[in-house]
């Protein structure tokens, strides 16, 4: 894509080719307002943007809500299956790039379309369906309770550091047989994951390797949990692939769920009218779920889709084996099907947050129930729970794919 010439019969503000002065959607220009970058792009190219992503490759970043849709729609024009990205058929993607990371192709549902697609999304499903029907709010409960003993005596604390930071993946290595003590470096080695950067490899393969530990253990010893499910569900998974999906849920269900659990706080918390409302049972915790999956999507941007053929999207030229990376954050936030944002989203679940078509989070109910329960501990152990700094003093980092909460803290009576 670099080195083509701009065409004069593209579209005016998309050019064919990604060349000097292409945004970049990760370094310090990135980390501090992405929505700001999505805007900008908006304004400069419309519904679909060329980027660069870690490493100066270049990519699509697909800004409007109908063009996301008709992405995640459409898995015949825009595959999953990271085989056809043409820099990596090429060579100029090295393994070693982080980018392999969240856009590389693994034996999992998530790098397959149709049937193999299926089969796999089958075996995750049906055992994110097992595992949360075995007392996960009861789980939850007690994790959080030991969460907050850590810190109630304090009488203040910082929300993301000692409570939404671990909470989900302690929750997760309970589903999935892992030891609780393996919790908070693998929440670690999971962000540092999604961030990328130079160490990403290093932590991956640190994840992998207590996944290979915890797979053998389970076929020795299998157990009411998810990895023993994988290893026994009928869709006859290899080796591989149950490492691939160990893998694919405990990143995934960790990053996005402990984002949303911040987000989720955030809003009860500078908004004191609301948080009486949850306490009052007046107001469902659902509803503020959704206002933060319209507003902060725990994943702003989702890798990876690749074009299997020529075609334009969004009055774009998108040439065979070019990679899309889809702006969910964006595209909740698209002007064509949401003129002011300020506008209550309340019971519309139309938003991105979760994907679309074949490949939706599969993980919904689980994360929602991780949510739902650890807000209603919090809000009932700490009756006075309130933010300790000014609203607009808090402050996020983004990386290409996440926008997080750098911290939530809180003061209450002891």
């Amino acid at each position: 894509m670099n080195d083509q010439p701009h065409s004069a019969d593209a579209p005016a503000g998309c050019p064919v080719a990604h060349g000097a002065g292409i945004t970049r959607l990760y370094g310090p220009e990135s980390e501090t307002d992405p929505h700001a970058i999505y805007e900008q792009l908006r304004k400069q190219y419309g519904a679909v943007a060329p980027v660069l992503l870690e490493g100066d490759v270049p990519a699509w970043l697909v800004l409007g809500y109908r063009e996301n849709r008709r992405v995640l729609d459409n898995p015949l024009q825009f595959s999953r299956d990271s085989r056809i990205w043409r820099d990596w058929t090429e060579g100029r993607i090295a393994d070693t790039s982080p980018l392999i990371q969240m856009v590389g192709w693994r034996p999992d549902c998530v790098s397959q379309d149709g049937e193999p697609h299926r089969r796999l999304r089958a075996a995750v499903t049906d055992n994110l369906q097992a595992v949360a029907g075995r007392g996960i709010r009861r789980h939850v409960t007690h994790l959080a309770g030991k969460q907050i003993d850590a810190f109630a005596g304090a009488g203040r604390a910082d929300l993301v550091r000692d409570f939404t930071e671990h909470l989900p993946m302690l929750v997760l290595t309970r589903v999935m047989g892992l030891a609780e003590s393996e919790g908070r470096s693998l929440a670690e080695s999971s962000n540092r994951v999604i961030k990328g950067g130079a160490d990403a490899l290093a932590h991956n393969e640190k994840i992998m390797g207590v996944l290979r530990e915890l797979a053998a253990r389970k076929r020795a010893e299998p157990g009411s949990d998810f990895a023993t499910g994988l290893i026994g569900h009928h869709a006859g998974l290899d080796e591989d692939e149950i490492l691939g999906h160990l893998r694919l849920v405990l990143i995934t269900a960790h990053t996005m769920t402990s984002n949303l659990l911040a987000r989720v706080l955030q809003v009860i918390l500078t908004d004191v009218s609301r948080r009486s409302e949850l306490v009052s049972g007046q107001l469902d915790i659902s509803a503020v779920v959704e206002e933060v999956m319209w507003n902060t999507p725990p994943l702003a941007v989702l890798p990876g889709r690749f074009a299997t053929s020529d075609l334009e999207l969004g009055g774009c030229p998108i040439k065979e084996g070019d990679l899309l990376v889809l702006g969910l954050a964006a595209g909740n936030a698209d002007p064509q099907i949401r003129p002011d944002t300020a506008v209550s989203m309340a019971g519309n679940q139309s938003h991105l947050a979760f994907s679309a078509g074949p490949h939706e989070c599969p993980g919904q109910n689980l994360g929602q129930a991780i949510i739902e329960t650890a807000v209603n501990v919090l809000l009932h152990r700490l009756p006075g729970l309130r933010l300790a700094v000014p609203p607009d003093e808090l402050t996020s980092t983004a990386s290409t794919w996440e926008s997080r909460l750098d911290s939530l803290p809180v003061d209450f009576p002891t």
